[in-house]
Parts: C-alpha cells; sequence; structure tokens
C-alpha cells in the first residue's frame, strides 16, 4: 500500500490511474518509474505527479482531516506583572487607554521635554511629525486639546508607548534608547457630576493615589522636582527603593496658557520596566493581643517635607511599631509663625504579649527625640 497525501493507494490502484492517464510506468521496488506523454509538459518533478494522482483518484476521495498541535501552558512567575495587567488597572480607575504616533512636533519636545535636539526623522509623513518622542506626555496634552475642542468636560486617558533616545550604546539600536513607559492624564472634574459628591477639579493628590494603586504593593515615596512639563510647586518625582521612576504633578502654567488647556490637568509618566517586576506576598502573623493606638504631634519647619520626616519616623521606628501614618497637618493660631503642625496616628503591637505602659511610652520618648534631633522637631502642647 503507499499513502500519497493521506490516502491509502494500493499499487495496482496507482497503477491503474497512471495508465488511465497514458503514463509509462514501471515499477522498481517500492519507487515508480514514470515517463509522461510528451504533451504533458507540466509534469517535471516528483511534487507534480503526487498531485496528478490527487487529481485522478479524486479531489472529493481526499479526507479533510485537522492537524494535531499539542500546546503547552507555560507557567507564569508570581514576581511579574504584564502590561496588559497595567492596562486593565487604569481602566478600572477610569482612564482610557489611547495610543499615539511615536512622532510628534518639535514643539511639544521642547516644551514638556526640554530637548532641544530631538531625534529628526528623514522622511517625515507630515511636516508638524517630524521628530521621534521622548516623552508621552506631549501626545496626551493633544488628545486633551482634541476632547476639548469637542466640549468633553472629563478626560482621564493613559498610553503605553516607546520614547526615543540617543544616549545608549550597546542597544538593539546602536546609539539609541527605546524604553518603554507608561503615561496618564487627567482633566476636568474629579468624579462625574452626581448628587452624592460635591463636584470638584482633579488634582494633583488624586494622581498621586492613582500612582500608588498602579505601583502596589510597592510603597513609592515622592519628592519635589523641577521638570519642564510640569508647575514647578506642584510636580514631584516617583522614588522606589531609592530608584527615581518617573514624575508627577499638574502642566505648567505656561504650557496651560499656550496650548489653552483652561485648568491645568495632571499629569504622571512613569517607566514601565519597575512596574512589571511583582513583589511577593509575605506571610505575616496576626496578633492575638490589642493594639496600642497613640497620637505624636510635632511641630516642624513650614518648608520640611511630610514625606521626609514620616518616612524618617517609619525607618527608625522601634519593631512594636507597627505602622506611623499622617493624619493632620495644620498651620495658623497656636502655631508659631513659618511653622506646622503634624499629626501622626502610632500603632503599637506584639505578637507574643500584651505591651506594658513603659514599653509603650518609651517607644513614644524614642520617636520625639528622633524627630528632634534628626528635624528640629518639638512636641505641640
Amino acid at each position: 500500500m503507499k499513502r500519497v497525501l493521506d490516502i491509502e493507494v494500493s499499487t495496482e490502484g496507482i497503477l491503474a490511474l497512471l495508465a488511465r492517464a497514458q503514463f509509462s510506468v514501471q515499477q522498481d521496488g517500492d519507487d515508480f518509474i514514470i515517463i509522461p506523454p510528451s504533451y504533458r509538459f507540466d509534469l517535471a518533478i516528483e511534487e507534480d505527479f503526487i498531485e496528478e494522482i490527487a487529481r485522478l483518484h479524486g479531489y472529493d476521495n481526499i479526507p479533510a482531516v485537522a492537524p494535531a498541535a499539542r500546546l503547552a501552558i507555560l507557567p507564569v512567575s508570581e514576581s511579574t506583572r504584564t502590561a496588559a495587567s497595567l492596562r486593565r488597572l487604569m481602566v478600572g480607575r477610569e482612564y482610557q487607554e489611547v495610543v499615539n504616533f511615536a512622532f510628534v512636533e518639535p514643539d511639544w519636545e521642547r516644551d514638556f521635554a526640554a530637548n532641544a535636539e530631538p531625534i529628526a526623522l528623514s522622511n517625515p509623513i507630515a511636516s508638524q511629525m517630524s521628530v521621534m518622542r521622548s516623552s508621552l506626555i506631549g501626545g496626551l496634552v493633544g488628545n486633551l486639546v482634541t476632547n476639548q475642542r469637542r466640549r468633553l468636560p472629563r478626560v482621564r486617558v493613559f498610553e503605553v508607548g516607546r520614547c526615543f533616545y540617543r544616549d545608549a550604546a550597546g542597544e538593539p539600536v546602536a546609539g539609541f534608547r527605546q524604553p518603554w513607559k507608561i503615561a496618564a492624564l487627567a482633566a476636568g472634574p474629579a468624579a462625574p457630576e452626581q448628587w452624592g459628591e460635591k463636584t470638584r477639579t482633579v488634582d494633583f493628590f488624586d494622581m498621586k493615589a492613582d500612582v500608588e494603586a498602579l505601583l502596589a504593593p510597592a510603597v513609592a515615596s515622592f519628592r519635589r522636582v523641577n521638570h519642564p512639563a510640569l508647575h514647578p510647586g506642584r510636580a514631584a518625582e516617583v522614588v522606589v527603593d531609592g530608584v527615581t521612576i518617573g514624575v508627577l504633578g499638574e502642566v505648567h502654567p505656561q504650557w496651560v496658557q499656550k496650548y489653552e488647556l483652561g485648568a491645568a490637568p495632571v499629569v504622571f509618566e512613569l517607566e514601565l520596566a519597575p512596574l512589571l517586576t511583582a513583589r511577593l506576598p509575605r506571610y505575616v502573623p496576626l496578633s492575638r493581643f490589642p493594639a496600642v493606638v497613640r497620637d505624636l504631634a510635632l511641630v516642624v519647619d513650614e518648608a520640611l517635607p511630610v514625606a521626609e520626616l514620616l518616612n524618617g519616623l517609619r525607618e527608625a521606628a522601634p519593631a512594636s511599631v507597627c505602622s506611623v501614618d499622617l493624619f493632620d497637618v495644620y498651620a495658623g493660631k497656636g502655631v508659631d509663625p513659618g511653622h506646622k503642625s503634624l499629626a501622626f496616628r502610632v500603632v503599637m503591637q506584639d505578637t507574643e504579649r500584651t505591651l506594658s505602659d513603659s514599653e509603650v511610652e518609651s517607644a513614644m520618648r524614642f520617636l520625639t527625640d528622633f524627630a528632634a534631633e534628626s528635624f528640629s522637631a518639638r512636641l505641640r502642647v
């Protein structure tokens, strides 16, 4: 029996088919030596004769068998996240994804990235799209302008895309660096108009909450920064594990006026790679003993960033301290001019026993002394 195109055909059957088409056939073991008629100039190679046998046998007699393939589900590490999961998270926080061109207006690079010499295209598709972007912020501002022209009062957009820089050797494209970034823009009311919440404009802290949700469970710190695209007093760099991964803040008033944006939108732009590394959950036993809660009110210089003092207290806190959180900031009557009062809630707990009063007072005294020595803080009385 011979298998031709997945058809079981006997040797006699093949010979009969070829003879019917006036082929000269000689059998040499398992092989056939075939000489076609002189007018069949379309038959030259082995595959041609196989196709001819299939035609003579009848295409309708050839079974249509679906190909079989083995698929294996590859394991997904818990220590990694995908860009798709970040997109879903942003959509869940009321943002809509946009896809902008990677080539942009030179003005956007100068205004939003202070890039006086962007990567120029030798053959741009349009005169206003003649350079490669080094920031996603310009494209999002362009999206906002388009939406405002259509009288949409509330805009939430984000983008995941590449940016382009000259300053890297050894990259896949020699002399260029092409990192992935994620950026978002929010403008207009913080929430859709409704009866359950007063209408207010989205602000820095709304966007800060979105950034913290995007980074969770990692905890970021925020430091004041000067950025060409952002308001000089309402901008911060985002720091995770001591590494700056992006910026956050209001768009600079100069660009709000130039691009006729009305109220200043809030934006963030982060490197994508650090966000794709997830932290594995760590088991922490629950204590059977009650927690002790104390409030600590400190008066500090008005220019001192709250984050510096808060992070310092958390790092220096004794082992019995579970958390230190800020719950109030006050400046005014009762506080010296040029100073502010910061109130922290300190939670202390042990998994083995109930804390004694002396241990609680010792921990509070330690935090107070640390704040006084490191930040010139004093207790508010």
